[in-house]
């Protein structure tokens, strides 16, 4: 879920991000884990509904089972172990670790209500990860020409840093899918099976890490609350009885 991307200076990211008519994007939370390549159908469904105006835009909240995906600059030399299966992501970037404590938040939403301005979107979502962060008391800063939010770690030497957030959007028809990936306390030895992004240089951090014992619900929270400050209102998803993954929160 990497895109790279520099700071546009000219986008007012509440400004532009806003919906004009203040109609709410549908906030789900999905309780268990969900398949990846589900997920991609599920994603891939809503974003063709959006599009025809037949669904509002929706943000899902999940976790996924141990995995890695592949972007199109993927190289095969970056995947160094296997262990889990590898997914192709149809994004841009290269390779990266989902699992079990990283929320994943695929955000769908209709540029055509937004400012068309894929570059604005890309900085509002590092814009509501960094937020987010600094709710808890986390520096989280961007880096021009590489992906991710990332922390400083001086406590590792000189120059260091950790990722703890990748960012990456698809736009199909000016809706998009895919979004942000938060490691709240994921097994960070998953990541030793890749080069993350294809940078080898610097390493991944966490909440956990960091130091916050802190569950996916009580982040959830203040993601949903920086979220509405950059783009707008949500309301919580009603699931048809149905709907196979109708747990939710």
């Amino acid at each position: 879920m990497e895109v790279l991307t520099d700071v546009n200076e000219a986008c007012q990211i509440g400004a532009k991000l806003h919906r004009a008519d203040a109609q709410p994007v549908e906030w789900r939370i999905f309780e268990a884990p969900l398949d990846y390549e589900t997920a991609l159908a599920m994603m891939d469904a809503r974003v063709a509904a959006i599009a025809a105006g037949e669904a509002p835009e929706a943000v899902w909240l999940l976790e996924h089972p141990p995995l890695y995906t592949s972007g199109t600059s993927a190289r095969p030399e970056d995947l160094l172990n296997p262990r889990f299966p590898v997914y192709p992501a149809g994004r841009g970037g290269q390779y990266t670790y989902h699992g079990p404590g990283q929320r994943v938040a695929y955000v769908m939403l209709d540029l055509t209500k937004r400012g068309r301005d894929i570059r604005c979107l890309v900085q509002g979502l590092e814009q509501w990860v960094i937020d987010t962060l600094d709710a808890h008391n986390i520096s989280g800063e961007r880096r021009e020409g590489r992906v991710g939010v990332w922390v400083p770690r001086p406590d590792k030497g000189l120059a260091r840093e950790d990722k703890i957030a990748a960012i990456g959007v698809r736009v199909r028809k000016w809706v998009t899918f895919h979004g942000i990936s938060l490691n709240v306390s994921p097994d960070l030895s998953h990541y030793d099976g890749i080069v993350p992004c294809g940078i080898t240089d610097q390493g991944v951090t966490s909440f956990e890490d960091l130091g916050l014992l802190l569950t996916l619900p009580e982040v959830d929270s203040v993601l949903r609350a920086r979220f509405e400050a950059l783009f707008g209102p949500t309301s919580l998803a009603i699931a048809a009885p149905a709907d196979q993954f109708a747990n939710q929160t």
